[in-house]
């Protein structure tokens, strides 16, 4: 049989740092607390995370560059909050953000959670931020939808898969 290798969601003994966009505050805060439940039901400690806000979303791929030239971290997790609105402004912020984001995680070999959402409407940045009730995203129709939760899980996820790869385990 093959081998698999899949990364596990385990917090213990993990250092994150969780970059947060102010643009948008409202709704970055409710995927703040998401990002934050997840850490602490994965075993990250409290005095192990460590949040960095930046004014907007185009800020959050240098700062992550700066954390991971700081180390100390073994993952990032960045959130922001882009809504569409009458000019290109969205396409080019959203784009650019995300791009820069993984950029950083290529060059920097630290993985980075991405919890930016890029909504048309500021009730379904509320709905992916939980701050208001969805009906529509019950588990059978693709779980939680909750985009801070997400990518706290993935960053953990990641950290745990790149130490399996690296360690031949």
């Amino acid at each position: 049989m093959s081998r698999q290798v899949q990364g596990q969601a385990g917090g213990a003994g993990r250092r994150v740092a969780v970059i947060a966009s102010r643009f948008n505050e409202t709704i970055v805060g409710g995927l703040l607390d998401g990002a934050r439940e997840v850490l602490a039901a994965a075993g990250v400690a409290d005095e192990d995370v460590t949040v960095v806000w930046v004014p907007g979303a185009l800020e959050l791929p240098l700062t992550a560059r700066q954390i991971m030239a700081g180390g100390g971290v073994d993952g990032i997790v960045a959130l922001g909050c882009v809504i569409r609105g009458e000019t290109a402004h969205f396409d080019h912020v959203s784009r650019e953000a995300i791009t820069g984001l993984m950029e950083e995680s290529r060059t920097g070999e630290i993985p980075i959670g991405i919890g930016i959402l890029t909504v048309d409407t500021r009730e379904q940045a509320r709905i992916r931020a939980g701050l208001d009730p969805d009906p529509g995203a019950g588990k059978e129709e693709g779980g939680d939808r909750h985009r801070g939760r997400e990518a706290a899980l993935a960053c953990l996820e990641m950290i745990d898969l790149l130490e399996q790869l690296e360690s031949g385990d």
